[in-house]
């Protein structure tokens, strides 16, 4: 269904070969070191904003995470940030989303389980003309991005002392375009899928990363103390974590992972692959073309790699002996350590980015913004489930992608110290920010 869709314009249903490379080729670049170094300054302001927002009303924090999620890649894809996760452009990028995630739901088509009927014509096949519309509607939204980031170069041309633009995806595509134009041989609608399946891949599934890391704090809130623990004696109390902080903050990276292993935001692996040649496993014999399905809930918790699964034990991902950490509490270790187990193969130590050639490209960014964000609501607040409620770990939405259903806490600053800080990072959070003009619906009037 996702070829019918994007008529096969998407990196997500391209078949692995020429037109496949060439897109990842343009995606890579950039997402390679020295570009997420250039995106680390976004990330830590737009951190330092939520958790200016959580001051003000923690009761919405599910939503200021989408918005979070949306602003760092909607700036990363196209150089503009968002204020809020109901803009009408992020409502439509994520109304995009969802429909072609509907449509990936393994079973839901009969096509899904016989693709010969993608080649029925149209005339005997009218379920397939709304897809198409849908699509139609996808590919125009995603050119007329392209375009407002092509009037924005052209207008820096125009103002040579004026700010300079945020070194943006589609900005860097365009410039390489121009320069090289044989080195993209794509038709526009295809250029423009490039920016926005960046978009795609890291939106949602951040802030559902960081809903069920919530719900992992809530549910075990001795793993919280133990964080703010680390973070107090490697940070202090009289500014906020930094990037330059995490090579130093061993349990904080454990506990991300922990949370990206616990409960993955694609149980199934993502898209749906296809099988490139004939294959045996075990036994079973594999035709080329079989729909191939990866699970990753089955994958991340196999107790082979990951004793008690089912426990949110950061300490399994620490990599160094928890005794050499001062600040981690004996009991905490002699409650929490595990036995040996077996090494998972990825060197990411989960499978929730995927595998082989087609893991996520943006697993770093999504890393990076998960890091920053979650040493900064630990460091600010404490994050404690409601009084006498229950909690299920288990309560997920359905669908292609997940996060947990109903899940109510609280959050209260952690002092008045801290909230100063909170404020002050904020202001200088606030004049970064302002170089990255907020997107304005009215931008797209007059993109042809």
């Amino acid at each position: 269904m996702g070829e019918i869709y994007w008529d096969m314009a998407s990196i997500l249903v391209q078949p692995y070969g020429k037109e496949w490379l060439i897109r990842r080729r343009l995606l890579h670049s950039a997402l390679t070191p020295r570009a997420l170094d250039n995106y680390k300054p976004l990330q830590e302001a737009e951190s330092s904003r939520l958790c200016y927002q959580l001051l003000k009303g923690a009761h919405e924090w599910e939503a200021l995470f989408d918005r979070l999620a949306s602003s760092i890649v909607f700036a990363v894809s196209y150089g503009h940030r968002v204020d809020s996760a109901q803009s009408p452009v992020i409502k439509q990028r994520l109304e995009f989303m969802q429909y072609a995630s509907s449509l990936n739901v393994p079973g839901a088509y009969l096509v899904e389980s016989f693709p010969i009927l993608k080649y029925l014509p149209d005339c005997i096949a009218p379920w397939k003309a709304e897809i198409k519309r849908r699509g139609r509607l996808e590919a125009e939204a995603n050119m007329t991005l392209v375009r407002v980031v092509r009037q924005d170069m052209e207008s820096a041309k125009q103002s040579p002392g004026a700010e300079p633009l945020f070194n943006s995806l589609t900005k860097q595509l365009l410039e390489t375009r121009d320069s090289d134009p044989k080195a993209f041989p794509l038709s526009e609608r295809d250029f423009s899928y490039i920016p926005a399946s960046l978009f795609g891949a890291g939106s949602d599934t951040t802030s559902s990363t960081l809903c069920s890391a919530m719900l992992a704090i809530v549910t075990n809130p001795r793993t919280m103390e133990v964080a703010q623990l680390e973070l107090d004696s490697v940070v202090g109390r009289d500014r906020l974590p930094t990037f330059e902080d995490i090579p130093n903050l061993p349990y904080l990276r454990a506990f991300s992972k922990e949370a990206l292993r616990w409960r993955p935001v694609a149980v199934l692996g993502g898209t749906p692959h296809a099988c490139s040649e004939d294959d045996y496993y075990r036994g079973y014999y594999i035709p080329q073309g079989t729909v191939m399905l990866g699970n990753s809930w089955a994958i991340n918790m196999n107790p082979k790699y990951y004793p008690n699964p089912d426990q949110f034990n950061p300490l399994r991902f620490l990599g160094v002996d928890p005794h050499l950490l001062p600040y981690l509490p004996k009991e905490y270790i002699a409650s929490a350590e595990q036995e040996k187990c077996s090494v998972h193969p990825s060197k990411l130590g989960h499978s929730s980015f995927g595998w082989g050639r087609r893991i996520c490209p943006g697993a770093d960014l999504a890393t990076n913004t998960l890091l920053i964000t979650l040493s900064r609501l630990l460091w600010c607040f404490d994050i404690r489930p409601i009084p006498g409620k229950t909690y299920d770990t288990l309560d997920y939405t359905n669908g292609f992608n997940i996060r947990p259903r109903n899940l109510h806490l609280s959050l209260q600053v952690r002092s008045d110290q801290h909230r100063q800080v909170i404020e002050r990072e904020y202001e200088a959070a606030t004049k970064f920010l302002e170089r990255l003009s907020r997107f304005d619906e009215r931008m797209l009037r007059g993109t042809s």
